[in-house]
Parts: structure tokens; sequence; C-alpha cells
């Protein structure tokens, strides 16, 4: 027998899972990473911990199967999509800090844009003008890091986001990234899948220190022999985790959707080969592209703040212990009371996209516990999926009928419905809820043929769990109310 292992790197941890043929997980290993705060609003990784973690998690995997790696046909690889490490060719060590896809210190350089050139941003790379994007973050570290601005005048800088890193680290050399990865960047023509020299001029960012552009899905080239898997193996999967788990939920066909819960949200819907341009606050991204495949794209709609804000009771609040111990808490109570928890920690992403907004607990009174915010803190996952997905409906003209969700927050069985209830739609849950893991792995397994097809792995997707609604429209529609309200009251808080 053989299996495919895939490489998840997260923005709180670093995992590797190996599958077999069927889809199933056959061994897993993972760890956390440290997450870095240096001032407000900046988030940062280090690098280096990273790669350790992945050296370990990959022989971790290995070993709690008790595989050996001459089964392993292939390699996967997903990432964290915008963020972004600078690293020297010839040490090939990190010279700073990785500057997180939450990190918003240079929003102040994007709002210096004449309106004009933020325009033309939207319309090349189908984002919009966020520090949540790579090419910003670039811009900073080769203006105010010493180590990168020495490196780049040495010609030994190349930079990249976490997928680009690894792959690095895992060949010894080879600096290439996909074109799912780089279209988050806003450094990607989303026409021509290749960096755009304009593009670049704006963000002062020189084309030498950027990876080769890929599809999706191909033999790029082998491990190092005395890498983690001690041999030669074969990587031929790179996407970012959220299309990685497009793939993962086999979402192949124009019009199919999926909801990743993680650290923060992330809902797409595949348009098929035609680019779409939101109206309502979404982003236009690509899908996938397979080997010599035309490329698919997608809508999405992003949500900073999710699972995070599980962690934030868990870490900052210690209202709970551990993550799971939320659903026990807000059951303890049949309502928020009136409590409205709006997670804008980093601003709002979509629909908004206000750098200026600022997280906030409405609605409090006396009364107000523990359990009545533990329980807020769900249903604000599920209203800013909401938005989001009713952005989606109005930009498509497609009604969504079901949602398929994945990602660990849909073990929570009260959010899920909570989320059933809040968008009065079925939410409909896999057997394999690590679907992000999943998606490399059959997007490598595809690449070297072995699975055949994608009927292949629809046929390998199974439902476990479905939730339907519970609350009448106008109970939805007064929730849906207040939740605007207490979005309004975020806004204008940073000057």
């Amino acid at each position: 027998m053989s299996f495919i292992a895939s490489l998840d790197q997260g923005t709180s941890s670093t995992r590797c899972m190996i599958f077999d043929k069927g889809g199933k997980v056959i061994a897993h290993d993972q760890l956390e990473h440290s997450q870095i705060t240096p001032r407000a609003g900046w988030v940062e990784h280090d690098a280096a911990q990273i790669w350790r973690n992945s050296e370990i998690v990959i022989k971790g995997a290995l070993k709690s199967a008790d595989i050996s790696s001459d089964e392993i046909a292939a390699l996967g690889i997903t990432n964290q999509r915008e963020t972004i490490v600078a690293w020297d060719v010839h040490t090939g060590e990190p010279l700073h800090n990785a500057i997180v896809w939450q990190d918003t210190r240079t929003a102040d350089f994007l709002n210096g844009f004449s309106e004009e050139v933020k325009a033309d941003l939207i319309h090349r790379t189908g984002l919009a003008i966020a520090p949540y994007f790579s090419a910003s973050k670039i811009h900073w570290l080769l203006n105010n890091v010493e180590a990168v601005k020495r490196a780049h005048l040495a010609t030994n800088l190349r930079v990249g986001t976490i997928d680009s890193w690894l792959t690095w680290k895992l060949t010894g050399g080879m600096h290439i990234t996909d074109v799912t990865n780089a279209s988050r960047t806003m450094l990607m023509n989303l026409q021509t899948l290749q960096w755009d020299l304009d593009l670049l001029k704006v963000f002062g960012i020189p084309l030498e220190i950027l990876p080769e552009i890929k599809s999706s899905a191909q033999r790029y080239g082998a491990t190092k022999v005395d890498g983690p898997f001690g041999k030669e193996i074969i990587i031929s999967a790179i996407l970012g985790d959220q299309q990685a788990a497009m793939v993962g939920q086999a979402c192949f066909e124009k019009g199919s959707s999926k909801t990743t819960y993680g650290t923060g949200n992330f809902a797409l819907l595949n348009t098929g080969r035609e680019i779409v341009r939101s109206k309502h606050g979404l982003l236009t991204t690509v899908c996938f592209k397979f080997g010599d495949q035309p490329a698919q794209y997608a809508l999405e709609g992003s949500v900073a703040v999710t699972g995070s804000a599980i962690q934030w009771l868990r870490d900052e609040l210690q209202i709970i212990s551990k993550a799971s111990e939320i659903d026990a808490l807000a059951s303890s109570v049949t309502d928020t009371a009136g409590v409205y928890f709006v997670p804008a920690f980093s601003g709002l992403f979509a629909p908004y996209w206000r750098s200026d907004a600022r997280g906030t607990i409405v609605g409090l009174t006396r009364s107000a516990t523990k359990a009545h915010i533990a329980r807020a803190t769900l249903e604000a996952i599920c209203y800013q999926t909401m938005e989001i997905m009713d952005a989606m409906c109005a930009d498509s003209g497609v009604a969504i009928s079901q949602m398929r969700v994945d990602g660990g927050i849909t073990a929570s069985e009260l959010c899920m419905q909570l989320q059933a209830d809040v968008m009065g739609t079925e939410i409909v849950r896999p057997e394999i809820t690590e679907t992000t893991a999943l998606g490399a792995a059959y997007a490598a397994g595809l690449a070297i043929g072995y699975w055949d097809s994608i009927e292949d792995i629809k046929a390998n997707w199974r439902e476990a769990k479905r939730w339907a609604p519970t609350r009448s429209a106008a109970e939805r529609a007064h929730g849906a109310a207040r939740w605007r309200e207490a979005i309004a009251r975020t806004l204008n808080w940073v000057e």
C-alpha cells in the first residue's frame, strides 16, 4: 500500500496528516507555534520555529502509524496564505519574523494611495485595499528591516508566502509558489496568472526576490534526502488553505461552495472559469489550477476573527480553560440576554473592509454573565458568516440552500445549530472535517495518478451530520438587525 502525506501549516499550528485512497486519516501529528504581538495590530510568527515544527510533525505522523517513508507516494502542502517570510538565499535563515495575514501595520501606507491606484489594484487582483494581503507586508520589510535591506543589496534576498518557505526548506532551494497563494499577494494579475510588473512598481518590489508561479497540482520536485522524510518524496501540490478546503470538500463545479471555520472564517463559491467581480465586498481569487488545465476562480468572503475569538476567551479573559468547554458554558443559558460581541480585533474584513474598526461587546447589563459572553462569541462567528454568505448570494445571483462546513469549530454542535438558525439554511458537515489537509492530499494524488480523476474524490465525500434551522424568519431578521447595530459601534475607533 501507499499513502499521500499532507503538510498543513496554519495560523495557530502545523500538522502532518497521512491519507489512504479512500480519504481516510491514517496518521496525524500537530504542534502549535508562538503568536508574537510586539505592538497593537502587529502579528508575527517565527518562521524558523514553523520549519522546526514541520520537521517534527512529519516524523511524528510517520512514527505514529508505523509508516515508512517508502510508503509515501507524494506530499501536498497547504498553508496560511498572505503571511510573508523573508530569508537569505545562502544561509536559508529568516531575516525577520514572518508578518501574519492578521497584521495591520501597513494600513496607513495603503490609505495613502490615490483612488485611481486603488481602483486599478482592485481590478487587476480581485482583492480589497487592506493590510491583510502580502504586497504591503513585503514593502514594509524592504523599507524597515536592515537585514532585509542588506540581503536585497547583496542579491541574497528571497521572499514568499509560507508555502514558498516550506518548499525551499524541504527541497533545499526550490523557490516556487502556486496560483492560489500568488492570487493573495496583490501582486499577481488574475487574468495572466503571473506577477504584474505594474503592481510590483506600485509596491516597490523587485521581481527577482519572488518565487516562480506554478499550478496547484503538478510534479514540482522532490524533498531532500537529509530532510524529515529521510528520502526523496515528490512534492506535487501547493494550495492556500481555503482553496485546499474547496478541493477537500469536492467543490469542483461552478456554484459549489464551502465555509471553513478556523482561526478566521472563509467562505468560497466556485465561479468556474469566469472571473466574477464582486459588488458586495467580497474578493475574487483563484480557486485552483490543476496542471495544464484552465484555472477555476472563486468568490471569497473572509472573516478575520472566529476561532481566535474562542482562544481570546481562553487565554486573555480566561473564562474557559480549553476551547472545547465553550459549548457547555454557552449552552447553560438559552440566549445571550441581548449581548452582542463583535471581535474586530484587527479591523473588519468582508464585506466591510474597515481597518479602523475595533472589537466591542454591547448590550451588557448587570445580569450578563460569562455564559452570555460565551454564547455571544459563538453567535458572532455565525453572524459574520451570514454576512459574507448574503454578499455571495447577491454577487452570484444564486440562492444557497445548504452550506458545507469544515474546520475545528464545526465540532461545536451548538455553534452549527446557531449557524443554521442565524442563516435559515441547512448546515452540512462531512465525515472528515479537516478538509484543508485532505484537499492538499487530493491535489497531490491527482498530479501523480494516485487518484484517477476528480470523480474518485467526489465519491469519497460523505455526509456526517446536518443541522436544520429552528428560528422563525422574524427572529432571524431581528437578530441580524441588532448585529448590524453592534457592527456600527465598532467603526471609526482608530483615527
